[in-house]
């Protein structure tokens, strides 16, 4: 007998289950197998696990990194696991893939100490996939920690020189189409490009919005870490994030969370100058409602009414959630907004915020950008077009229409706004920017669009159409 046989092998060790990773795996997996949100998903499982004791705030921060991380960077990390491994990415099994893509983010985009990040996930591999697989994950995360970041953007993308797209899809973790729309509507060279794909990359601040009549920004400055908004006099920034749901006035609905992007587009059209009677708006895409909530609020101060429609009915129950409580009067209907229930020219303001691709918010949906193909810009194109006509309809003569987009996809922007004037010549464009007291780089006009590079806002476009005849 051997001396190597005689030696007494080392018991079985099971895998020590590491809640916080065991988690972020968990909000991976529900993103990639049934096309949720990290937005949605996460914060129930962060709850369920507060609930079990099994997480304190820093636990909750370092999973919302992993979660966050991984995904915004998703792009960028899979260029470098296929650089490690001997097959196609699409054979590698989903689950081993986000498993070795938290271990990435661990070893290229976090502060957590190689050994510390390659072990935790090969542990949580031992886990999830078990302990064959999980050699295959040690293996390949050894590979990528032989270089940094830098070093591996060097290897995987192609240089700038020899494909700009490319080069910059690849170092940003954007599909090389996003990049190419993003810098069609956003025009220049190389830096503003550059500048508004690492803002896409970047967390954004939770902002609030203080609804008029119900609470003041005043009131939510008590708040800890909370500064003022950069453009709307109703927007609080919480610079180290939190809980808004643990605040007072957003518990009783007084205040909301709320993209100052959102914010400036309901503010340039209450600021529109109208001929006549300002008595009547509409919301026509008012779901989940936080715009209209804003509309609201603003209606009520001037003794207007505001009418909100909603097609599905689950988001029209989310909008009169979002309305209840306002002071003045309010209707929620559960509508069509290309077959709309009311008659023509019925409002005096409408606000159409059509659904789009979502292009953006990036910032906050970073999954979208995967999900996301050029062909759906041909799907969301017809309803963009059927819903701006409702509005134009909609609307009194002397009334005016704001259409927004959370896309700056010109084919989501200026081109269904173009078409329809085209087409119609009782309808002119109004200045956008006027509307928009203070707020800088808004371009040449008369539309607007907002950039995160520059406004720290949402990627919102918008257009003020007047009804003339």
């Amino acid at each position: 007998m051997s001396e190597q046989s005689r030696r007494p092998r080392k018991p079985y060790r099971r895998p020590k289950k590491d809640p916080v990773r065991f988690l972020a795996f968990e909000a991976l997996r529900a993103v990639d197998e049934r096309d949720a949100y990290a937005n949605l998903v996460l914060p129930s499982l962060l709850r369920k696990a507060r609930e079990k004791g099994d997480f304190d705030g820093r636990d909750a921060a370092l999973a919302t990194e992993l979660v966050y991380g991984t995904l915004r960077r998703q792009g960028t990390y899979d260029a470098v696991i296929a650089a490690c491994v001997d097959r196609p990415l699409r054979e590698v099994d989903p689950p081993v893939l986000d498993v070795l893509s938290l271990g990435v983010h661990q070893l290229l985009g976090t502060r957590i100490p190689t050994h510390a990040a390659v072990s935790a996930s090969v542990e949580l591999a031992r886990v999830v996939l078990g302990d064959g697989r999980a050699k295959f994950v040690n293996a390949v995360l050894r590979k990528v920690a032989q270089d940094d970041l830098d070093g591996w953007l060097a290897k995987v993308a192609p240089p700038y020189d020899d494909d700009p797209e490319e080069h910059l899809a690849v170092v940003h973790s954007h599909p090389r189409w996003v990049v190419s729309a993003l810098w069609d509507s956003l025009g220049g060279g190389r830096a503003g490009i550059e500048e508004l794909l690492e803002a896409d990359n970047e967390r954004p601040e939770v902002t609030l919005v203080a609804r008029p009549g119900r609470a003041t920004a005043e009131e939510l400055l008590g708040e800890e870490a909370a500064v003022p908004g950069r453009w709307s006099p109703y927007a609080v920034r919480l610079t180290e994030g939190g809980e808004p749901g643990a605040i007072e006035a957003v518990r009783e609905g007084r205040a909301g969370v709320q993209d100052e992007g959102s914010q400036l587009v309901a503010l340039a059209l209450a600021n529109a100058p109208i001929d006549g009677p300002d008595a009547k708006w509409l919301d026509g895409c008012a779901g989940p409602g936080g715009k209209a909530a804003l509309l609201a609020a603003l209606a009520a101060e001037r003794g207007a009414m505001l009418v909100a429609s909603e097609k599905q009915p689950h988001r029209a129950g989310l909008v009169a959630k979002a309305l209840q409580g306002n002071p003045g009067p309010y209707q929620v209907i559960a509508g069509d907004g290309t077959r709309p229930p009311w008659l023509p020219g019925s409002f005096d303001r409408v606000l159409m915020d059509v659904p789009c691709t979502g292009l953006g918010a990036l910032r906050r949906r970073p999954e979208a950008r995967w999900r996301r193909r050029p062909e759906d810009l041909d799907g969301f194109a017809p309803l963009q077009r059927a819903l701006l006509r409702t509005a134009l309809d909609s609307v009194r003569v002397g009334g005016v229409v704001g259409y927004a987009t959370c896309s700056p996809h010109l084919a989501e922007t200026r081109a269904v706004v173009d078409d329809m004037l085209k087409h119609d010549p009782h309808a002119e464009l109004l200045d956008a920017r006027p509307m928009l007291p203070g707020v800088p780089d808004l371009g040449d006009g008369p539309d607007v669009q907002l950039w995160p590079h520059r406004h720290g806002t949402d990627a919102m476009y918008l257009a003020l159409i007047r009804r003339t005849a």
